[in-house]
């Protein structure tokens, strides 16, 4: 950038500098909190708060733990004296609250003031006048001599007028612009103030140092504060506060690194409201020592409640990305940061510990009245699968199995990228719904029938095209046998990879849910069923898998019906089955039937029976602990070694083998 050589550092480093506050890696307590919301916030806004306003602000402070309150300026206009003769009249200061008025060193403003805190129950009378060289060079164009002078005549004025007054004080000064003061003339005007006060253990004195201008990197303010605090007279008896605003940015960083440096007490705002950049914001300091594990003493639960009466009553609006308060601060977007907080989430629900270490969340969001399907995990394009998943499960009690985890992700993300839009929870699962519970495009079933008969045999009634067909098949349990159905009817061929289920809520109205993943090609195809039955649940999974398997092939061909029931009789009566019997069953002649099987199935009525036979002996040899030779003679085999040969022949290994393999 040009003119980069009309800049140079405006800050002065203290004659010695000490670094004891770097050994220290911690805050171990709060400060005295004093919000200055209600003057150096309000006359920073566009439109001041009206006197209605201001008394609602006030309590909200209150509410929140404030014990001490700068109220206002009460010189500066009738407002502000109506807003502290009002808290006063009408008995509105709690016991334990501390109202606070600032002064300028001017002795018709300091009598102004006076006036406006008669009858307080306690206040701070905060006295100011500016020290910097610009200050005195180019605004007063007074000596230094001068301008301690007139902190001296202020710090005197005050103390006669309160002890003409009805109240209880205490005094406050800051000299202001410190930042561009030199330190030990800085620590010389407060000391003047002090041996002017002479501050005791019971009647303690504030000394305030503000950044009014902030233009010095925060180590150096620490810096300059330790030989503020090792400097001060009356140490004891002072508490020393900082005043910090935002100009550089590092408003929070030069409040912490104070404290640290000796500071007592921090003067700041909510959000960080106040003149230029702002005053320091004081829920983030707060909520960043509540992180460390430290109590600020400040109530931020209802952090919604405060942002709504804070936007309102100012007009000012808190940013999507400020600390701890910020609509989008607790949000992960992206898939990898969604996922590390869903798994976080579930190894602090296993473990029990009560410690909070979640990733990417530096404190738990409940403590500050956000949630978790809201705030936390939001979908768009960016999303992952963890992020989805999270979703329906913490709004739709859905556990999504590993593997369908993925393809249920890309189909979210893939309606988010083309929207160009946010999804809401109801939106993800409005599209998980459609795709994965919903679908019956190319067709449906609308009723089963179960007989118990060397297994089960299925009756299931198909609709397509306007039309049904009851389609009979057996198979080892009830949803085996609609499978088997299914594979008949639309001449397909895959594998049921994956079956999961759970509960769905609890109590007489609960219902199961049931995930299916089929394997054809190397594809997986799901689908989800919920009802309360396990069955009938499981039933319309595989059936919306096996909708998206026959669309995605784009063939909607299925069995011929006479082949369909060839291959029912074939599948129920595996064991006996011949031609013979087929014959007479069907009316058709042996010749006929061969030529015909062939040609429909592509394959032999022999090599028919045998996939049954050994379709059924895995299905043995997986589930149970039947020995091989009696496998063997129950799928309709009387030679060990024959039925062990032709097992090896079609899958490649032997049943003993296969059995250890699925082990």
């Amino acid at each position: 950038m040009n003119n980069f050589e009309k800049y140079e550092k405006t800050y002065f480093m203290p004659p010695v500098v000490t670094y004891d506050w770097v050994k220290k890696t911690e805050i171990e307590k709060p400060p005295v909190w004093c919000s200055v919301d209600l003057r150096d916030g309000n006359q920073a806004l566009i439109e001041p708060m009206s006197l209605e306003e201001k008394l609602e602000f006030f309590q909200m402070l209150v509410d929140i733990g404030f014990k001490e309150i700068e109220v206002g300026f009460p010189a500066a206009s009738d407002t502000e004296y109506k807003f502290m003769r009002t808290l006063i009249e009408k008995n509105m200061i709690p016991d334990d609250v501390t109202v606070q008025v600032l002064t300028q060193a001017r002795e018709h403003i300091i009598k102004k003031t006076f006036e406006a805190v008669k009858g307080a129950p306690h206040a701070v009378i905060h006295l100011y006048n500016s020290t910097s060289v610009a200050q005195r060079e180019q605004v007063f164009r007074k000596s230094k001599e001068q301008i301690k002078k007139i902190a001296v005549d202020g710090a005197e004025l005050l103390l006669k007028l309160a002890n003409e007054t009805d109240g209880n004080f205490t005094f406050e000064y800051s000299p202001e612009s410190f930042s561009g003061t030199e330190v030990d003339y800085a620590v010389e005007v407060c000391n003047a103030v002090l041996d002017v006060w002479k501050p005791s253990a019971d009647n303690k004195a504030i000394i305030n140092i503000p950044t009014t201008v902030e233009n010095a990197i925060p180590h150096v303010f620490a810096c300059q504060l330790e030989y503020v605090d090792k400097n001060l007279k009356y140490r004891d008896n002072v508490v020393l506060s900082l005043h910090p605003h935002n100009d550089r940015g590092c408003g929070v960083a030069t409040a912490e690194l104070g404290i640290l440096a000796g500071a007592d007490r921090i003067e700041g705002t909510l959000f960080g409201n106040g003149e230029r950049t702002g005053n320091v914001d004081i829920v983030t300091l707060g909520l960043n020592m509540f992180s460390h594990g430290v109590d600020p003493k400040l109530d931020f639960t209802d952090m919604h409640h405060i942002r709504e009466t804070y936007e309102r009553l100012t007009r000012m609006h808190v940013y999507e990305r400020q600390p701890y308060a910020g609509d989008l601060v607790f949000t992960a977007f992206s898939g990898s940061h969604q996922d590390a907080i869903s798994k976080g989430m579930a190894c602090r629900a296993e473990s029990k510990d009560e410690t909070w270490t979640v990733p990417y969340l530096p404190i738990d969001p409940v403590d500050v009245g956000r949630t978790y399907d809201s705030d936390v995990i939001r979908i768009n394009s960016q999303s992952g699968k963890g992020g989805v998943s999270y979703i329906l499960k913490q709004s739709y009690g859905l556990s999504l199995p590993e593997k369908m985890r993925e393809e249920v992700g890309y189909s979210v993300k893939d309606v988010s990228d083309k929207e160009h839009k946010e999804l809401s929870p109801a939106w993800v699962y409005q599209i998980f719904e459609d795709k994965y519970i919903n679908d019956n495009s190319v067709f449906s079933v609308p009723e089963t029938h179960y007989v118990q008969r060397n297994g089960i045999v299925a009756e299931v009634t198909i609709a397509q095209n306007e039309g049904t067909r009851v389609v009979k098949s057996t198979g080892n349990g009830r949803l085996d046998a609609v499978s088997n159905a299914f594979k008949q009817y639309f001449d397909i061929s895959y594998e049921l990879s994956v079956y999961e289920e759970h509960s769905l809520s609890r109590g007489s109205s609960s219902k199961a849910v049931s995930y299916v993943g089929i394997s054809c090609n190397g594809k997986m195809y799901w689908g989800v069923g919920i009802d309360e039955d396990i069955i009938k649940s499981s039933i319309y999974a595989l059936t919306v898998a096996v909708n998206q398997l026959v669309a995605a092939s784009g063939e909607k061909k299925f069995q011929d019906e006479r082949l369909t029931e060839i291959l029912n009789y074939i599948n129920t009566n595996y064991l006996t089955v011949t031609l013979d019997e087929l014959e007479e069953q069907f009316h058709l002649s042996k010749p006929y039937l061969s030529k015909y099987i062939k040609e429909k199935s592509g394959k032999t009525f022999g090599e028919l029976v045998k996939n049954v036979r050994m379709k059924k002996a895995r299905t043995l040899l997986k589930g149970g602990n039947m020995t091989v030779e009696s496998i063997a003679e129950k799928v309709g085999y009387q030679n060990v070694e024959h039925f062990t040969r032709l097992f090896k022949k079609k899958y490649g290994m032997t049943p003993v083998q296969f059995r250890n393999e699925e082990k």
